[in-house]
């Protein structure tokens, strides 16, 4: 059972939106441990066109080059953060230095060869009423014979409700209204009170295993995570925003999931 606080219950003011550095710090507290790749190699070809090549140098750098939308121009070096979110499936995240504001997510299977990608892109200025981070997403392979169904879009979460445990500070409530949007709201943190309806899509990766990204409208901030939903109920994810300072930041984030129930619609479905 993880540690639980009684510090930051206070609510935050309803005018002082809270920066995405704020509220990120600590909040991969309770992620799973980091994953030295360190000696493998892994290329992924995406639909579409793009194919990845990653060759992991050692715990945290990697050489890797890439084609297609993703050209890197030829081999770069950059940093990454890996998580074995199952015994066989591996999410990477790539902190894309050679562009600024732009991160690379890649989840792999190692046993399936099933893949999927997620490019997040900090967009130069702002546009009301319009996320700032914009999200590509790619199903793919991992260059064998890939057994089970493709990674892709899922309605599985609509109308779930789940509470996120990240530290024992940091709490928040889901609830998953749509193929497009989901509600939040902070119960434990800098933000509690605090709350919106942000762009969300989800991805079935395997049973039990979903890609779930957010975009929100009032800063610019996107995050990636993958949350088991089988037996062991734990999230893994990456935020790539813009801090305080308005430089781009990336935090990593992670934690435990605990599901308050689910609703079915009757007859008309949401989107």
């Amino acid at each position: 059972m993880p540690k639980v606080s009684t510090d930051r219950l206070t609510a935050a003011p309803a005018d002082q939106w809270r920066s995405y550095d704020e509220f990120a710090a600590g909040i991969d507290t309770y992620r799973l441990p980091p994953l030295d790749l360190g000696g493998t190699t892994v290329t992924v070809a995406l639909e579409g066109g793009p194919e990845l090549f990653l060759e992991f140098l050692d715990g945290e750098s990697v050489r890797w080059n890439a084609s297609g939308d993703l050209d890197t121009g030829g081999f770069v070096e950059d940093r990454y953060d890996a998580v074995a979110v199952r015994d066989d499936v591996h999410f990477v995240n790539l902190l894309c230095g050679f562009a600024d504001g732009e991160a690379l997510t890649v989840v792999y299977s190692t046993t399936s060869h099933r893949a999927m990608a997620v490019r997040s892109q900090i967009q130069g200025e702002a546009t009301e009423g319009v996320p700032q981070v914009r999200q590509t997403f790619w199903a793919g392979t991992t260059g064998a014979d890939a057994a089970g169904d493709v990674p892709g879009p899922s309605r599985d979460l609509i109308g779930q409700r789940n509470v996120y445990r990240y530290s024992p500070y940091h709490l928040y409530e889901h609830v998953y209204l749509s193929s497009e949007r989901y509600a939040w709201q902070c119960l434990q943190g800098v933000q509690r009170g605090h709350g919106d309806v942000d762009l969300s899509t989800v991805w079935k990766f395997e049973d039990g295993l979903y890609l779930f990204c957010f975009r929100e409208f009032k800063i610019a901030v996107a995050s990636v995570w993958v949350h088991d939903l089988g037996y062991d109920l734990r999230t893994t994810g990456i935020f790539l925003g813009l801090n305080g300072q308005g430089q781009s930041e990336h935090s990593r984030a992670g934690g435990h999931i605990y599901p308050l129930g689910s609703v079915r619609y009757p007859d008309v479905q949401p989107i």
